[in-house]
């Protein structure tokens, strides 16, 4: 039995688990975000980090990381879209580490999850194309341009294999939200059944070998899909040619 069938006793609302693990790991974003945010509010907060192994150190260790990824991949702006690459990483995680709990599970063993995040990224490198060139982001489906020429003030770059270039380019950019689900989804799926199936066969020891494993990959995996989405803001921000 799942604690989200006991949610749904308690409430009648009958939903999905995937929706209840989504819920669940956002509060604890929420809660985890409010705890450092009190933190740093108080005298000397942040200033000097914690003494021992703490929430706080972990969690800035990782944004320390995923910061200085992002500067490399995306460049002098970084700080706009870090943001959202951010939350992907820490909302993957949270919910890659659930699906590793017996009875608590993780929404990322949902299709509907995974892809709604390949959505999110999508449109947010796509967002900051359009943002950064404005409706010429189009040039990023048409392919090089083999020459310039100058017309109305202005350079031009002759892409004569626009037409086919764009045929292929468009599908493989909306492709890239089932890649990116599919991607995590078999991972974490495959992951979850291998531990619960030794759960099952051996309740002791053995079993925790393949937490461990599987904590490694949820925090691959959650790595994997942010830098996926740092790479395509990162391309959509460069200038094309």
């Amino acid at each position: 039995m799942s604690i989200y069938d006991s949610f749904d006793a308690w409430t009648g609302l009958a939903l999905p688990h995937e929706i209840w693990a989504a819920a669940l790991a956002t509060l604890f974003l929420f809660a985890m975000g409010f705890a450092m945010r009190s933190q740093l509010a108080a005298a000397n907060g942040g200033i000097l980090p914690d003494e021992g192994v703490t929430l706080r150190n972990g969690i800035e260790l990782i944004v320390e990381q995923l910061v200085n990824l992002a500067k490399d991949t995306m460049g002098d702006e970084y700080r706009t879209w870090f943001p959202v690459c951010a939350s992907i990483f820490f909302f993957v995680l949270i919910s890659n580490i659930m699906g590793l709990i017996p009875g608590l599970g993780g929404s990322t063993s949902s299709i509907n999850v995974t892809l709604a995040w390949g959505i999110i990224s999508f449109i947010a490198y796509n967002a900051a194309g359009i943002r950064k060139h404005g409706w010429w982001y189009i040039n990023q489906f048409l392919g090089p341009g083999f020459f310039e020429f100058e017309m109305f003030g202005r350079h031009w770059h002759a892409r004569v294999l626009a037409p086919v270039f764009l045929v292929l380019e468009v599908p493989l950019h909306f492709a890239r939200i089932a890649t990116l689900g599919i991607r995590l989804l078999a991972n974490m799926f495959a992951d979850h059944v291998v531990v619960m199936v030794w759960i099952g066969l051996v309740p002791a020891i053995v079993p925790a070998i393949f937490m461990g494993l599987g904590l490694m990959v949820a925090v691959l995996q959650a790595f994997v899909f942010s830098l996926l989405t740092m790479i395509y803001i990162g391309l959509a921000l460069e200038e094309a040619h």
